[in-house]
């Protein structure tokens, strides 16, 4: 059996994909991959995604230059969920978030209110032209 039969897709044939940054632990980012975006994923060694509103591949750092080296794949127990183990690269090394942060998950619950506790490292108006 190939092992991208194992993965347990969703009916719209996909899977969702947490970006964990390699030497941190850090979770970067969660983003969704098709067969396509898996298989292409594994034979480069750097992620790509499937972006649901455009409908197509989107290999990470396309337009941003923030791109993530992929070290090892792994999956859940269940098969339903995939883990990247990524070193994030590119133009400003560390930013993995549109947002111009390190990582997508720089919000905390405090008090009923969602706070931004990490800070934007690059503005992004000048990431994406």
């Amino acid at each position: 059996m190939n092992w991208l039969d194992q993965v347990k897709w969703d009916a719209q044939g996909l899977v969702p994909v947490i970006a964990q940054e390699q030497g941190t632990g850090d979770v970067l980012m969660f983003a969704w991959m098709n067969r396509e975006a898996l298989a292409q994923t594994a034979e480069l060694g750097r992620a790509v995604y499937y972006s649901r509103s455009r409908g197509k591949l989107w290999p990470k750092g396309e337009e941003s230059g923030h791109v993530q080296q992929v070290h090892e794949i792994r999956i859940d127990c269940d098969n339903d969920v995939v883990l990247l183990k990524v070193t994030q690269l590119g133009h400003d090394p560390g930013i993995a978030c549109h947002t111009g942060r390190h990582s997508c998950f720089f919000s905390v619950l405090k008090d009923g209110q969602w706070q931004a506790v990490e800070p934007v490292l690059k503005d992004p108006t000048t990431i994406y032209k």
